[in-house]
């Protein structure tokens, strides 16, 4: 049996781990007392003493924690910012390649794809990787997200107060300055940066990403019909999976994989101008669940364990 420490349970993404893992008989949970929670020492013991940890933490926390391990047997799974684009990590997504999935299988430090950069890179990950798009490419993306993405804090806004402003999608991240974007160019290979608009909403958990491509910036002579084909056979596996135009006659809901640890990927548009999305719970592969997707990997064990597809 494993021992796993969550580092920062008492947090959404921490919550959500707790109980993806609490039920399973493969697994130790090691756990603080409130008392304790933020002891250094104590955390220390217990990081060294797992076989796996789990980082909830804010970035600088995160890094603090990491300095913390002498073990060198532990395995970190970082959900943090902090190492997302450090090479000496494993990217946690690994439905990008065989690659990917091998690092994360050797390492003993897992950094967890955030949740907005998940959907973007799934989409134009394997564009550049099968030469129809250019890793100079101008790109924008969009993204809706429920308000849980932001936290407690977030969560306790929306939940317990009526400010009129709540109601209605708020954009933010107006300076361009939103901290997903590195990961998001870093991982995929491209150079420049997308214009990237995330909104939150008055909803509980969910996601869509949308990226919008002319077809006229499409190389090799390719097509929405060659898009979907790449799509089609990257991701067919029982987390990540093509979804042949799967709307909700003529709408797409940000909600539709609630409370799911799954993720679609959806083409529309046309010949000219096409759309590509990602729909998934920003809670699930956005998170939470893409981290004990990583400890499945790590443990030898089916990648959908305590997973709800």
């Amino acid at each position: 049996m494993k021992k796993v420490f969550i580092d920062g349970s008492a947090g959404t993404t921490g919550l959500r781990i707790f109980e993806r893992l609490e039920n399973r008989n493969d697994i130790e949970i090691i756990t603080l007392s409130e008392a304790l929670r933020k002891d250094v020492d104590a955390r220390k013991k217990a990081i060294n003493s797992s076989d796996v940890v789990f980082l909830c933490l804010p970035d600088d926390a995160a890094r603090e924690s990491v300095s913390l391990l002498e073990n060198p047997n532990t395995v970190i799974i970082d959900a943090s910012t902090a190492h997302r684009t450090n090479p000496d990590w494993a990217y946690g997504f690994p439905e990008l390649s065989n690659s990917f999935e091998e690092k994360i299988k050797t390492s003993k430090k897992i950094a967890v794809p955030g949740c907005h950069a998940s959907g973007f890179i799934a989409l134009v990950y394997p564009l550049i990787e099968a030469g129809v798009l250019s890793d100079d490419a101008l790109l924008s993306c969009f993204s809706i997200t429920g308000y849980s993405g932001g936290g407690k804090k977030m969560i306790a806004e929306y939940e317990e107060t009526a400010e009129v402003l709540l109601s209605a999608p708020r954009q933010y991240a107006l300076s361009q300055s939103h901290k997903h974007l590195p990961e998001m160019s870093v991982i995929t290979g491209l150079k420049n940066l997308p214009i990237f608009s995330p909104i939150v909403s008055d909803f509980y958990s969910g996601m869509e990403v949308t990226v919008p491509i002319f077809a006229s910036e499409l190389l090799n002579g390719a097509s929405i019909d060659s898009i979907k084909e790449i799509y089609r056979n990257k991701y067919n596996g029982p987390i990540v999976s093509y979804i042949e135009q799967n709307d909700e006659n003529g709408f797409l809901s940000a909600a539709k994989l609630s409370n799911k640890d799954s993720m679609q990927i959806e083409v529309f548009g046309n010949e000219d101008r096409i759309l590509l999305t990602a729909r998934y719970d920003n809670l699930g592969k956005g998170a939470s669940g893409a981290a004990v997707e990583c400890l499945n990997i790590v443990l030898g064990a089916n990648k959908t364990t305590g997973l709800t597809l």
